[in-house]
């Protein structure tokens, strides 16, 4: 049966008020009741000295060490203040009770590091038991210095380990509270509460803000090794695209035409097929090595060099096997270049003849390398081939990777059609940060 539309109206008017009641009560039931602090903040513990040995703890802490030495120096010195102020009122109290009135007045500030709402839940119900003794022989306000400086460091803490609608609940109960044990002081207990309330709120929105500066420089940090873990990526995919695309021209290349000048001469054959198994075979090195870093994880990296210019000879050597016919020319001093300026260099002319073994098998090649100061100057022109003009075309990721590398080093690239071939033709500056 649906209800009526009035007691729907009804049901939700009751809802309301009771949300509000919950939501104006909370505050005083989590202080009272049902409110968790923060955990203390990680910090450094001294170390027991060597005399110390035998205690059964290694290290101490000296925050609680020190809140447990004030609560021994309070009581005491409260202890001492109210015997003699009983004495001078010729109180006939028993002891005991002074006794229980120095406690209930230090006895919570021994908690108030790791349980500071256990600790000021304590002091709200310890120090109006005490008052009822205290004020017996007290003139004017019923508190002793010790109660006022237990009970603000004990405020502080939860301050600084609560939220901040917990905190304003331990406000609100605390000036209710000096109202009920002592109106005409009830100003000065304010303005002591809010004081430390306001501290420690301070200290409190400082600590989470530097909380989250660091939870951001640790999400930064691991933005910033995540990208640099993908241009690794991106660094190792490009190595292993020259070292691919240029071995598996050559041993395509020698493949096809191995069998073509063997003619049926079994010693020919073999030997072609001794020279495409040690290509085969430096292929997978130069593999491996480039794949070596991914091992490090694993207890394992190959730390061999980077091919560089001077294995130039050997490079052109692999292109005449396969077919072309390459012109190599160097001019200037090209020994001492910086590792990235080399292996950069190395990798253009090595692109550069794959593309003319995949595109114009047969070409002659011109391979020109220069140094003119501060600047290294590649060259590499090709004529068409066997292949006529219109199959030709150089355009890949070899050249995606060459542009990368140029890039990188701040340099300048062309590359393009030229006469009946194709030319590539890279400036690369020589720095000593290269």
């Amino acid at each position: 049966m649906t209800p009526s539309p009035a007691r729907q109206s009804l049901a939700r008017r009751t809802r309301g008020v009771w949300e509000t009641v919950v939501r104006l009560t909370r505050p005083f039931t989590e202080a009272l009741v049902t409110g968790r602090a923060d955990p203390a903040r990680p910090r450094s513990r001294a170390r027991v000295p060597s005399m110390l040995g035998l205690l059964p703890f290694q290290t101490i802490d000296l925050v609680l060490l020190g809140d447990l030495l004030l609560t021994f120096t309070l009581f005491g010195s409260g202890l001492s203040s109210l015997e003699s102020q009983a004495a001078d009122a010729r109180s006939p109290l028993d002891p005991q009770w002074i006794m229980f009135a120095a406690l209930a007045f230090s006895l919570p500030l021994a908690l108030r590091d790791r349980w500071p709402l256990a600790a000021w839940r304590s002091a709200a119900l310890l120090i109006p038991l005490g008052t009822v003794v205290s004020r017996q022989f007290l003139s004017g306000i019923p508190y002793t210095a010790a109660s006022a400086i237990m009970y603000i460091l004990v405020v502080y803490s939860v301050a600084v380990r609560c939220e901040r609608h917990i905190t304003i609940g331990v406000w609100i109960v605390s000036v209710l509270g000096a109202w009920m044990i002592h109106p005409d002081s009830m100003a000065v207990v304010t303005g002591m509460v809010t004081v430390a309330v306001l501290f420690g709120y301070n200290v409190r929105a400082r600590r989470l803000a530097a909380g989250l500066l660091a939870k951001e420089e640790r999400r930064s940090e691991r933005a910033l090794a995540a990208q640099a873990a993908l241009e690794e990526r991106a660094r190792i995919a490009r190595e292993l695209h020259d070292v691919v695309a240029h071995h598996m021209s050559v041993i395509a290349i020698q493949a096809e035409a191995v069998p073509l000048q063997a003619s049926g001469d079994a010693r020919r054959l073999e030997e072609g097929l001794k020279e495409i198994r040690a290509l085969s075979l430096a292929a997978m090195t130069e593999m491996r090595r480039v794949l070596g870093v991914l091992r490090e994880g694993d207890g394992y990296a190959d730390t061999a060099p980077q091919p560089g210019l001077g294995r130039l000879e050997e490079l052109v050597d692999t292109a005449r096997s396969a077919g072309l016919t390459v012109t190599l020319k160097l001019i200037g001093d090209l020994m001492g270049l910086p590792t990235a300026v080399s292996l950069s260099a190395y990798r253009i002319a090595q692109e550069s003849l794959s593309n003319a073994m995949r595109h114009a098998p047969g070409s002659t090649v011109l391979l020109k390398i220069a140094r003119y100061g501060t600047e290294l100057h590649i060259q590499v022109t090709n004529n068409s081939g066997h292949r006529s003009t219109e199959e030709r075309g150089h355009m890949g990721h070899g050249l995606i990777g060459m542009r990368e590398r140029v890039s990188m080093l701040g340099g300048k690239l062309w590359v393009g059609p030229a006469g009946t071939g194709f030319a590539v033709t890279a400036i690369l500056p020589i720095t000593e940060d290269a």
